[in-house]
């Protein structure tokens, strides 16, 4: 993961109302092998959290003035330094509009991931923990703490120059529950909402049931090709990286690796290429079989509670909006 550009500024700032004070470094951090350790633990942690949200640049305006610096910095009109100088100094003024925020060191890190170019932005705070030094003593110690991210963002800047439709170049900790503490870190960055990720992921996962329904598999296969599709998307949101549906519909089925990808676009399901997969919408998607004397039941975890549910005491489902071609035949028979 070649590193072109990384450098730290800190914003000082206690949640009291007092001003913030801007400790700003002047030239970029030399290359080392523990800035690559942080940026790998960094991109590890904001893969791992849920609750991101996908979306794009407003136009650049008075507001929203970071694409422009963005694209200054890309086009050689400044260095690395003054852009996130010019960057942090916007941050700092939002950050006290902000009486919720508090201050932290800021991240600003432009590297190469493949053939793709990110530039990740992170508020980093310390931990206090304990260290054994040379001595043998044991002595208290300051880290980063990387498990404790809670405003951050990426930008690929790659699908940015090159997919002007695009509406998910860009990721952000939405916060959880909605808290407006994110807001202003949203704002800085200038982003708007373009994916429902969590919607797209469900929308993905309907689109996959019904395929498996359409194509009438039995049981084993269809929990095979669930537990592919599990085991893709959440390797992709490992990685930070959208689901593919070409490729997915390829793992899906490796004889017909089209099959899945033409459902889709001939069912029109509204999804995207790429779509960024939500990792706690995945967790949801599970399958209850159970096979017995001629009956055979399958249906997803999501469904209990809704159109089915479970009685302990009796033992007993009850099962609304039954499929019509279940229907159907139920009524033939009776006739």
């Amino acid at each position: 993961m070649p590193i072109r550009h990384c450098i730290v500024h800190l914003i000082d700032k206690k949640p009291d109302g007092t001003p913030a004070v801007l400790h700003a470094r002047d030239t970029e951090l030399a290359a080392s092998q523990a800035i690559e350790n942080m940026l790998a633990d960094l991109n590890e942690s904001y893969n791992a959290k849920q609750g991101k949200a996908w979306g794009f640049f407003h136009e650049e305006s008075g507001a929203y003035p970071f694409s422009g610096w963005l694209k200054n910095y890309l086009d050689d009109a400044q260095d690395f330094a003054a852009f996130s100088r010019q960057a942090v100094e916007q941050l700092q003024k939002l950050m006290e509009e902000s009486n919720l925020s508090t201050g932290g060191h800021v991240l600003f890190a432009h590297y190469q991931q493949g053939m793709t170019d990110y530039l990740a932005i992170a508020l980093l705070h310390h931990s206090e923990g304990v260290a054994v030094n040379e001595a043998l003593d044991v002595t208290a110690a300051k880290h980063l703490d990387l498990s404790q991210l809670h405003l951050a963002a990426r930008i690929n800047i790659s699908e940015w120059r090159n997919n002007a439709n695009s509406k998910q170049y860009i990721s952000f900790i939405k916060g959880k529950n909605g808290k407006k503490v994110s807001e202003y870190f949203r704002d800085f960055i200038g982003c708007q909402e373009g994916v429902d990720g969590p919607g797209e992921t469900r929308t993905l996962l309907k689109a996959f049931s019904d395929f498996v329904e359409s194509e009438d598999l039995p049981e084993e296969q269809a929990r095979e090709k669930t537990k592919t599709l599990v085991g893709y998307a959440s390797s992709q949101a490992k990685l930070g990286e959208p689901i593919t549906l070409t490729e997915l519909s390829g793992l899906i089925d490796e004889e017909r690796p089209k099959a899945f990808y033409e459902h889709i676009r001939n069912k029109d399901y509204g999804l995207s290429p790429e779509i960024p997969a939500d990792k706690r919408t995945l967790n949801q998607f599970q399958r209850f079989t159970g096979r017995a004397e001629g009956l055979s039941i399958s249906f997803e975890a999501h469904l209990l509670g809704s159109k089915i549910e479970y009685d302990e005491s009796s033992d007993t489902l009850v099962i609304r909006n039954l499929p019509t071609q279940l229907t159907d035949q139920l009524k033939r028979r009776k006739n």
